[in-house]
């Protein structure tokens, strides 16, 4: 096998290390892109391309993650990860703490974490890396690792989110919350909101946003009530998809352009949080993005009309 091929065949989980390390999709594509141009500049070949590949990925995306904080400080309005609908690492040993690991309640529980705590935590909690292994990539002692993923493993148990664990119930809830959203129904958006549902909301201040949240069966199940309809009544299209690991949807304008992303936190058969990303910029690399100020505009004449 080739130096190329090698890489080629580790990309999934080099890019699935990046993502949950940096919450952001073309911040890992750009990781695993420099961690090519490293490999391919080596003048000698690893006994583990695997270890030597993973660990590169991990430094390039802990130095990233640590400029990325200071942006984000300054980021207009709620952060959202950037919306990931497929996972292109799959490992059915692991699989319930690869899908737990991209939701977007997980993500930002790691926003909490400090760089080197978050990396240990995605490598040793999440990939199920030897603490050597682990070591040789932050760059520490076996000793400093396993405190550190002491620390870490204490911030995520103290928040760790919740989900509905039965699949097929999840899939079943989810298709009638979208058909109550396509009607309008706002009793039946009722039934299906738990009592504190909130509605988070990602524009980066570059795209119309109802508010930063939005919480209350009540005023969530208006809006989304009043949203949906006028949305549909001008050619969008809402297409359920899987979004970080839960339940959610894509919206489309009438051309097919992405307007934006839902994610859905079912447990107990109620919708716990709707998380949203609007923003443009965390949108582009699920395909054209959609104008969302005419969309909304186009929307909002749609409603008055009706009224």
């Amino acid at each position: 096998m080739t130096p190329a091929e090698e890489f080629e065949d580790l990309r999934p989980l080099l890019f699935a290390i990046a993502y949950r390390i940096l919450g952001s999709v073309s911040e890992a594509e750009d990781a695993v892109q420099e961690t090519w141009l490293r490999f391919d500049a080596s003048p000698t070949r690893p006994s583990s391309v695997k270890a030597f590949l993973s660990a590169v990925v991990t430094r390039i995306s802990i130095d990233v993650l640590r400029s990325a904080r200071v942006r984000r400080e300054r980021y207009v309005g709620q952060w959202l990860p950037e919306p990931l609908v497929s996972d292109p690492y799959q490992d059915p040993a692991r699989s319930a703490e690869l899908a737990d690991s991209v939701s977007m309640a997980a993500l930002l529980l790691l926003e909490r974490l400090s760089p080197l705590e978050r990396a240990v935590f995605v490598l040793r909690e999440v990939f199920g890396f030897g603490f050597a292994e682990v070591a040789s990539a932050v760059g520490r002692s076996e000793a400093a690792c396993r405190q550190l993923a002491v620390r870490a493993r204490r911030h995520m148990e103290a928040g760790r989110p919740r989900f509905e664990a039965d699949r097929r119930a999840q899939e079943e809830l989810t298709a009638r919350f979208f058909d109550a959203l396509r009607e309008g129904d706002v009793d039946s958006l009722r039934e299906l909101l738990a009592a504190d549902v909130q509605m988070v909301g990602d524009s980066g201040g570059k795209a119309p946003q109802w508010s930063e949240s939005v919480a209350g069966v009540e005023k969530v199940a208006r809006l989304l009530a009043a949203l949906a309809p006028s949305f549909a009544t001008i050619g969008g299209v809402v297409e359920p998809h899987v979004v970080n690991g839960q339940p959610g949807a894509i919206f489309r304008d009438r051309d097919g352009k992405v307007v934006n992303t839902w994610a859905l936190d079912i447990l107990e058969g109620r919708i716990q949080t709707i998380s949203t990303v609007i923003n443009p910029d965390k949108l582009g690399h699920l395909g054209p993005v959609a104008d969302a100020w005419a969309v909304v505009r186009e929307a909002t004449r749609a409603r008055r009309q009706t009224e």
